[in-house]
C-alpha cells in the first residue's frame, strides 16, 4: 500500500484531497493555489473528518469515469456508511458551473452507525484557527480571504461540538462561499451530484482512448483536468506543496503553479485523447504570457493567474508531511534562468495553428508574437542556465535546454510554411539547423558514448531522452540508441529511472523520478524494445495508489510514493505510454 493513499476531487476552480478513511486533509480556497484551510496533510489541524465508531475497514473507489469519490466505512458491529465527495462541475445556463465549493453526502448503509463529523479550518498557513459563526443550518468560517460556509441538514450542534450521533438518515454538507443556498441542502447535493457525474461521464466518453489500459488512461485524463485552473487556463504541476521527494530530504517544493514545461506536456497528452478544450484554455494563458514578456525573458513558472512574483518562504506553523518540513509557499524557480521554456511555449502553441477543430485557430498575428519567443531561443541556446531540474547552486549549458530552443525554431519554421510565409520559414529553418548541428557536436561525448546532460560534461541525464520525442533526432540513430543503453545501465534501478546520479544542491537523489521512467519507456519503444517497455509500464502502473494516481517520485527500495501529488508529469506518462504501447482498435474488435 502506498503512503499516499489520497483521492482527488475538483472542478477547475478548487480541488481537495480525500484520504482512504474519508477525511478531507487538503483543500485550498478560494482557488487551487490559495490558502489551505484544510491542511492536515502537512501536519496542521484543518480537516473535514468523518469517523465511524468501531471502524475496522475502509473501501474507496471513484464512481466510474468521474471525479466523484465514494468511501465505504465499516464498523465491528456490522454497521456501515458511505461517504460521497465531489466538487460540482456541469453546464448551467450556457456556462460551466464550477464554484469554489465541495459537497459531501453521508449515507447509512447497514445497522445503526454512530458517526462523528469534525470540521476545523485554519488560515495564514496554519497560524490562525478560523473563527466560526453558527447559523440555523450552517457554520460560517470567518476569514478575510479564505472564509467559507458549510451548510448542512445534519444536527449543527453535533457538528460544532464534534459529538457522536446515530446516522439514521442521509445527511449532506455543501461547502462554499458564505452565502445562502437556493434550495434545501439535500436537494442541491443530490442534484449537483447527478449533474456532475453526468458531466464527467460525458467528457470521458469523448476521449479517444487506446483499447489497452483504458481505465488507467481515463483516470489520468480526469486527474490532469483537475489540475487546470479554467478561469485563466493555467495548469498546476501538482495540487500540493512540500511533500518531500524522499524522507527527510528537505526537497520540499510548492508545485501549485504553472510551469510552462509541465503545462506543455499536460496539454499534449490531453490532445492525444482529443480533449482539445484544455488546449484552448491554455492558449489564452500563453498569449497573455507572451504579451507580457514582449520577446524578452520568460520565467519558467508563473502563478495560475500569471503572477510573476512567487517569492519562496517557509510556513513555520506547519510541521510538514509526516513531520518532515520545511513547508514552503512560493517557488524560487520563478527567479531562475531556464532556456527550455522558450521551446515549451512554442510547442504548447503549435497545434493551434494546424487544428481546424478549435474555435479560435491561431494565424499570422499570433505567429508574429511567437516569433519573439523564437528569437530569444536562438539567442540563448548555447548559454548556461539552471536546466530542466532547476539546479540552485550552479549553471551549465544543458542539453535539454538546447534541444528545446531548437524545437522553438523548428516549430516556427513548420508554422510559417503552413501559413505560406516562405521567407520566415527559411529563416527559422536556418536557425533550427544551426542549433541542431551545434547540439549534435557539443552534447555528444565520445568518452561516454552518449549524449550527456550538459555540453562538455560526463554526467548522464534522463532529460536527453526527449530528443526523439520532440523530433530532434531519429530514434534509430546509433547515437540515440547508445544513449538509451547508457541510461539503462547507469540511471535505471529495476524498472525505475533516476533523473541523474550526481550530487546537486541537496546531495544525491534517493528516489526515481517517475516522469523519467516514462521517458525511458517511450525511448525503449522507439528503438524497438517493445516487450521491455511494456514490462516497465506495467510495473509503474502497479505502483499507483488504489485510486490509480501517482506522485512525483518512487522509492525503489520499497515502492513508496514521494513528492507532490498528483504529479501531472506522471499522469501524462500514463497516457503517452498507453498510446504508444497499446494495440489498435482494429486489432481488438
Amino acid at each position: 500500500m502506498s503512503n499516499l493513499e489520497l483521492g482527488i476531487i475538483g472542478n477547475g476552480t478548487v480541488a481537495g484531497l480525500v484520504d482512504e478513511d474519508a477525511n478531507i486533509v487538503w483543500l485550498c480556497l478560494p482557488r487551487i493555489d490559495g490558502e489551505p484551510v484544510f491542511n492536515k496533510l502537512l501536519g496542521g489541524r484543518g480537516q473535514f473528518a468523518v469517523s465511524l465508531q468501531g471502524h475496522v475497514k475502509s473501501t474507496q473507489t471513484y464512481q466510474r469515469n468521474t471525479a466523484v469519490i465514494e468511501t465505504v466505512l465499516e464498523a465491528d458491529d456490522g454497521s456501515s456508511v458511505r461517504v460521497t465527495d465531489y466538487c460540482p462541475r456541469f453546464m448551467d445556463k450556457g456556462r460551466m458551473f464550477r464554484p469554489a465549493s465541495m459537497v459531501r453526502r453521508i449515507t447509512p448503509l447497514k445497522g445503526m452507525p454512530r458517526i462523528r463529523v469534525e470540521l476545523f479550518a485554519q488560515s495564514q498557513r496554519g497560524e490562525y484557527n478560523m473563527v466560526t459563526r453558527r447559523g440555523v443550518n450552517h457554520i460560517a468560517f470567518l476569514d478575510e480571504t479564505a472564509g467559507f460556509r458549510v451548510t448542512t441538514d445534519a444536527p449543527v450542534s453535533y457538528v460544532m461540538d464534534g459529538r457522536d450521533f446515530v446516522l439514521d438518515r442521509e445527511v449532506s454538507f455543501v461547502l462554499g462561499p458564505d452565502e445562502s443556498l437556493s434550495d434545501r441542502v439535500g436537494v442541491i447535493a443530490l442534484e449537483w451530484l447527478e449533474r456532475t457525474a453526468d458531466h464527467w461521464m460525458s467528457w470521458s466518453r469523448r476521449l479517444a482512448t487506446p483499447p489497452d489500459w483504458q481505465d488507467a488512461v481515463i483516470r489520468a485524463a480526469i486527474t490532469l483536468k483537475l489540475c487546470v485552473y479554467e478561469e485563466t487556463g493555467g495548469i498546476v504541476a501538482a495540487l500540493t506543496t512540500s511533500i518531500p521527494e524522499h524522507a527527510d530530504s528537505e526537497r520540499n517544493w510548492d508545485y501549485r503553479f504553472c510551469w510552462l514545461r509541465d503545462a506543455y506536456f499536460t496539454v499534449t497528452a490531453l490532445n492525444r485523447l482529443s480533449a482539445v478544450g484544455t488546449l484552448e484554455h491554455y492558449l489564452a494563458y500563453l498569449r497573455n504570457t507572451v504579451a507580457h514578456t514582449r520577446g524578452g525573458h520568460i520565467q519558467p513558472v508563473y502563478g495560475i493567474a500569471l503572477e510573476h512574483d512567487l517569492t519562496e518562504n517557509i510556513a513555520g506553523a506547519l510541521p510538514g508531511y509526516r513531520g518532515m518540513g520545511p513547508v514552503r509557499f512560493g517557488n524560487q524557480a520563478a527567479e531562475h534562468i531556464q532556456h527550455d521554456v522558450y521551446g515549451h511555449v512554442i510547442l504548447g502553441a503549435s497545434q493551434a495553428f494546424f487544428d481546424d477543430r478549435l474555435y479560435a485557430k491561431a494565424g499570422a498575428l499570433e505567429f508574429a508574437h511567437f516569433e519573439g519567443v523564437g528569437e530569444r531561443a536562438y539567442a540563448v541556446w548555447n548559454t548556461p542556465d539552471a536546466g530542466i531540474w532547476e539546479f540552485r547552486g550552479f549553471a551549465h549549458v544543458h542539453t535539454s535546454s538546447a534541444i528545446m530552443c531548437w524545437a522553438a525554431c523548428d516549430r516556427l519554421a513548420r508554422i510559417a510554411t503552413h501559413l505560406g510565409l516562405d521567407k520566415r520559414a527559411a529563416y527559422w529553418t536556418d536557425c533550427a539547423n544551426e542549433i541542431r548541428e551545434g547540439v549534435l557536436k557539443l552534447a555528444w561525448s565520445e568518452k561516454r558514448q552518449a549524449f550527456t546532460g550538459a555540453f562538455g560534461e560526463d554526467a548522464l541525464d534522463a532529460s536527453v531522452l526527449l530528443m526523439a520525442e520532440i523530433g530532434f533526432i531519429d530514434a534509430k540513430d546509433p547515437r540515440f540508441v547508445k544513449t538509451v543503453e547508457r541510461i539503462d545501465e547507469e540511471l535505471r534501478d529495476g524498472y525505475h529511472v533516476y533523473r541523474y546520479r550526481v550530487e546537486d544542491d541537496f546531495g544525491l537523489p534517493k528516489t526515481a523520478f517517475t516522469a523519467c521512467t516514462f521517458w525511458h519507456i517511450d525511448a525503449l519503444a522507439r528503438i524497438g524494445k517493445i516487450d521491455e517497455a511494456r514490462a516497465m509500464f506495467e510495473d509503474v502502473l502497479a505502483h499507483r495508489t488504489r485510486l490509480g494516481l501517482l506522485s512525483e517520485d518512487i522509492d525503489t527500495s520499497n515502492g513508496e510514493l514521494w513528492g507532490n501529488f498528483p504529479q501531472t508529469y506522471s499522469m501524462v506518462g500514463i497516457i503517452n505510454a498507453a498510446n504508444r504501447l497499446s494495440r489498435d482498435w482494429d486489432e481488438v474488435v
